[in-house]
């Protein structure tokens, strides 16, 4: 069997490339066909769900996760820390809610006790603040050579992980930067990403034709779902430069409130613009037509890790799935995953990628609820909404990203009419996520149970933000230093996430 080396060596080659690049080619017109032709039309819509967390010990460190966590339904993500929970697809309806939120908290809690049992614990957090005793920029950077390969020793022994590794730095000179206020910092490595942690939404839609309706709608949501949402306004405090924390409070005016994006954009962009704001499109072939189009990294070919000769979708087009792992907009098409009615059918779905982990199971699952329901909702009600521009979406979006809940938000009004006033923005938003879901047959107390928590957010300017932000000011009034500050609002934040209170009821 081949070794890490070995396969990173071979993806790295030209050859594999042009091999790589000619299959996906073939597998996307063949695909391309099969949109055309029904192949992905399915009987309803479904919902589906990714959950990332990290480990950290009794100390609130950053730890390993021990292995026994991926004996239960949990994967292995880019860093020996992090941890991936995935739920099976389900009906987009009532029932198919329960089973995505039972599922979640099932697997959460098997993985937990498994964590457990070797004295860690899995946190629900978009980025961890307290590092590994070596150090954070010790631990981000700890790598070493072997046979021209660059091996990152707390990156996941995964040939994808160090393949796509090998092909940023062979971009970048060697290393990437990490640019954010307080921050400048180059690594030898994309390692960094794995600072952070993310949930990603699934709708799967039933009918090629009305995709690109549901998608370009997607798009213009970003930006006003985000600033609910944000949970990542701070780095380890390790890693930022002196003079930055000598005015702690300027820092903490001047940092994002999800520095999740620009981490994740800047540990690939420095190699190719592939992190960013989606485009909208015309039709469901635009997708593929995009994907064939984005620089290439890091490829495999399916006879290296794939046996046997089978006809599932995954088989027939590996190599361009294969890709698809490596286009990495805020807003992605899946095409040919598992239908909810698993039968000899593929599926279209889209993918919801620019959400933090919140703080508890129920408030993943709402905004899961959130995201499907509001998307159903406005184009259930031939909703004006796609019709803003989508620059405007993009800088909408980055707002969210830097500003959380006071951004600069962009909405077109179910009367047409463009606005920035949040209040305006809020109420539709939450008017149209509850008719969606209404109309999906959700029952009026599964709706209220999980969107009320969220729409408490907007009325009350409470976000995970916005709470780690007023509790390192809380610590630094009371006379702390900003690193010890940071400390212990994250273990006050570690103490409480995984329970049921929602975070505008942390005092």
């Amino acid at each position: 069997m081949a070794t890490l080396v070995d396969l990173v060596t071979r993806s790295l080659a030209d050859e594999t490339r042009r091999e790589f690049d000619r299959r996906v080619d073939d597998q996307a017109a063949r695909l391309t066909d099969a949109l055309r032709a029904g192949r992905l039309d399915n009987p309803s819509f479904g919902l589906g769900f990714e959950l990332e967390t990290y480990a950290v010990d009794a100390d609130c460190r950053l730890a390993r996760v021990p292995d026994a966590v991926f004996e239960s339904d949990c994967e292995r993500e880019l860093g020996v820390h992090n941890v991936e929970c995935n739920t099976d697809p389900a009906t987009f309806d009532g029932p198919g809610i329960a089973s995505q939120a039972a599922q979640l908290r099932r697997h959460y809690r098997s993985a937990q006790a498994a964590a457990a049992d070797a004295g860690v614990e899995l946190v629900l957090d978009a980025m961890w603040t307290i590092p590994p005793s070596e150090g954070t920029r010790a631990y981000l950077s700890a790598v070493r050579e072997r046979e021209g390969v660059s091996i990152a020793e707390n990156m996941t022994a995964s040939p994808r992980y160090c393949a796509i590794d090998n092909d940023v730095l062979a971009q970048t000179d060697g290393s990437v930067s990490l640019s954010v206020p307080g921050v400048d910092e180059r690594f030898p490595t994309i390692l960094f990403e794995s600072l952070t942690s993310s949930i990603q939404p699934h709708v799967q839609v039933p009918d090629v034709e009305a995709f690109p309706r549901y998608y370009n709608t997607a798009v213009r949501t970003l930006g006003p779902i985000l600033a609910l949402a944000t949970n990542a306004p701070l780095l380890p405090p390790d890693l930022y430069d002196p003079d930055a924390t000598d005015d702690p409070y300027r820092l903490l005016e001047a940092t994002p409130h999800e520095l999740r994006i620009p981490v994740f954009e800047q540990s690939i962009d420095d190699a190719w613009e592939k992190v960013r704001f989606p485009e909208e499109i015309s039709t469901a072939a635009d997708t593929l037509e995009a994907l064939v189009a984005d620089p290439t990294c890091a490829p495999f070919l399916r006879e290296w890790l794939a046996d046997g000769d089978r006809e599932t979708f995954a088989d027939r087009f590996w190599e361009l799935d294969h890709k698809r792992g490596t286009y990495w907009r805020w807003l992605r098409t899946v095409i040919g995953g598992q239908p909810v009615d698993r039968g000899d059918r593929w599926s279209i779905r889209i993918e919801y990628r620019p959400l933090p982990t919140q703080p508890t199971i129920a408030e993943n699952v709402a905004f899961q609820c959130l995201v499907a329901g509001l998307v159903y909702g406005l184009c259930a009600a031939d909703h004006p909404l796609a019709t803003l521009d989508r620059d405007a979406a993009e800088r909408s979006f980055y707002e969210a990203v830097d500003r959380g809940l006071e951004a600069d938000l962009a909405w077109i009004t179910a009367d047409g009419h463009r606005t920035s006033d949040r209040t305006e923005i809020f109420g539709e938003l939450f008017a149209f996520a509850r008719r969606g879901l209404r109309e999906r047959g959700v029952s009026s107390e599964t709706i209220e149970t999980y969107l009320a928590p969220l729409e408490a957010r907007a009325a009350e300017r409470t976000t995970p933000s916005r709470w780690k932000l007023a509790r390192v000011r809380d610590h630094l009034e009371a006379g702390e230093r900003f690193e010890d500050a940071v400390r212990a609002m994250q273990r006050e934040y570690v103490r409480r996430a995984g329970g049921d209170e929602p975070i505008t009821q942390w005092s």
